[in-house]
């Protein structure tokens, strides 16, 4: 009876959790006229009547994914843009995290300790806090309504430097002096060494970042003025009963990359999380 119990709450709390995923989908695949009806209740002012909804649509249609997929090229340049920010901030933080990560781990130099707690309190400000004096900056550099005003912060964002910074701590301090001992210079000890011990971090951080750069909302509304240089997560700014099948649409299409990066790094992205909240 427990182990019943068990199933049947584990079960209604997963459909909770993936109810939102599959109201999209569902609202995708609905004829436009259903989709009408279920919706002008807050779509549509002249209308005063509750919104409805099923969990299956009555008529199956893909109507709105051929509508978006053939008719609709401003979601292929603003997917294309989202994919521009994503890879421009990865590489850039696999570049200037991950060493800067290894520089906390395994040197000592001045004022380490004050650096340090300067990377935590900038990881827990948000970006509310930090979007004016970004805006200046990345005025001054004539970077506003360009992509790099969305890749350079996120470039230098100090959160994977911390998820990073505890795997590179946990090498030990006898395998670095063998490799030293042995003759292998500095950088090769990061790159035979640190490198692979720390590459579960790595991709544990970059995953997250990926994540949080492919839904980004707030950084572009400040930084880019022209609507052909926004991100996907800003496609659907207005919704109303003439685009709504579009909007369940692309809404659905922009879940699947966050769906399939999370799925492929899930045990990297776990063993990140573990080790951050155990060395931490």
């Amino acid at each position: 009876m427990k182990s019943k119990a068990g199933v049947i709450c584990v079960s209604f709390l997963t459909f909770i959790v993936l109810y939102p995923a599959l109201f999209i989908l569902i609202g995708s695949l609905m004829g436009e006229e259903e989709l009408s009806g279920n919706l002008a209740g807050i779509l549509d002012s002249g209308v005063d009547s509750y919104v409805s909804w099923s969990l299956l649509p009555k008529e199956g249609s893909v109507e709105s994914y051929r509508q978006l997929l053939l008719f609709e090229p401003g979601f292929f340049v603003l997917f294309w843009n989202t994919v521009k920010i994503c890879a421009g901030v990865i590489i850039g933080q696999l570049l200037i995290a991950v060493s800067a990560a290894w520089g906390f781990a395994m040197y000592d130099f001045p004022l380490k300790k004050f650096l340090f707690m300067l990377y935590i309190i900038f990881m827990m400000l948000p970006f509310q806090v930090l979007m004016l004096p970004e805006y200046v900056v990345l005025s001054r550099l004539r970077l506003i309504d360009t992509l790099w005003a969305v890749i350079l912060p996120g470039v230098f964002s100090t959160f994977p430097v911390f998820i990073i910074y505890n795997f590179f701590k946990g090498i030990p301090e006898q395998e670095i002096e063998a490799a030293r001992l042995d003759g292998a210079g500095e950088f090769r000890i990061f790159l035979s060494i640190g490198i692979p011990a720390g590459r579960s971090g790595i991709a544990a951080a970059m995953i997250l970042q990926f994540l949080e750069y492919w839904n980004i909302v707030e950084q572009p509304m400040i930084f880019i003025d022209s609507e052909e240089k926004l991100p996907l997560s800003l496609y659907l700014p207005n919704i109303s009963l003439e685009n709504a099948g579009i909007a369940f649409a692309a809404a659905f299409l922009s879940l699947v990359p966050s769906v399939l990066i999370f799925r492929l790094g899930q045990e990297s992205l776990e063993a990140g999380i573990t080790a951050t909240t155990v060395k931490k």
